[in-house]
């Protein structure tokens, strides 16, 4: 037995089919057809790509004009060249994120967005544009510790980034509150301060001499440091919260 409704009893449409033929979402080779038509080759590594047809009902049922799409495992780019075809089809604004941690990622992933973008052979260009970035060195070593060959700066801004989901301006003596004594200092935030007390090789302490040297006012002041010597009473009367580096290092 199966429940039938008349099309006027369904509020919100009627619920995508499970099936897909190829008829209706396209197949590998409609996929091989598309990068040839692209590079002129395709590689070894695509033998069975994904066809833009099957990604555009994908996007139709699960997106919207302003929806960002995320594709972890881009392979040939087939997401982003959907993407930038529906925003010329509807005048959307969707936007693209794409991952690809193989070689291919820059002579074919973003090179065909390129070549979408500004058009191939007969196809004219969508248009619209992207960033292209390449991972640095890890922050964390695999052993768990810090990396501190990525440079204390790099681990400032990390340090920032996590405590305030706002980027770390640049390093400054001008900026407001900062003075040029107080290179442990990252920002201010809210009305809570905070310092980075790092350095590379050695092993820091927040004390009495440490705190001498903050120079901004703020409400509440968050401290990292490999220890704390401050006593309980002092730091909840100038309302201080001490973290540990590294273990209280926040990681995405």
């Amino acid at each position: 037995p199966r429940l039938k409704l008349f099309l006027s009893e369904v509020a919100e449409g009627v619920v995508p089919s499970t099936w897909w033929t190829r008829d209706f979402a396209g197949d590998n080779q409609e996929g091989r057809r598309v990068l040839r038509n692209i590079f002129g080759q395709v590689e070894d590594d695509f033998s069975t790509p994904k066809p833009t047809s099957l990604v555009e009902r994908v996007l139709q049922i699960a997106s919207n004009k302003n929806s960002i799409i995320l594709d972890s495992f881009a392979g040939s780019g087939t997401t982003a060249h959907t993407v930038l075809n529906f925003n010329k089809q509807d005048g959307g604004n969707r936007k693209f994120i794409c991952i690809e941690m193989e070689d291919y990622a820059e002579t074919i992933t973003s090179e065909r967005v390129r070549r979408v973008i500004n058009g191939y052979g007969e196809t004219k260009g969508t248009d619209g544009s992207f960033d292209f970035y390449e991972l640095g060195q890890p922050l964390f070593n695999e052993d768990g510790n810090l990396n501190e060959s990525v440079g204390a700066e790099r681990i400032r801004k990390y340090i920032f980034c996590t405590e305030t989901i706002t980027p770390l301006a640049p390093s400054s003596p001008e900026r407001a509150g900062v003075r040029p004594d107080s290179k442990h200092f990252l920002g201010k935030h809210n009305d809570t301060s905070y310092d980075f007390n790092y350095e590379p090789n050695e092993t820091t302490t927040l004390d009495y001499a440490f705190f001498a040297t903050m120079k901004t006012k703020a409400e509440q002041y968050v401290v990292y440091a490999d220890n704390c010597l401050l006593t309980k009473d002092f730091m909840t009367k100038y309302h201080i919260i001490f973290k540990k580096i590294l273990r209280d290092i926040t990681r995405f």
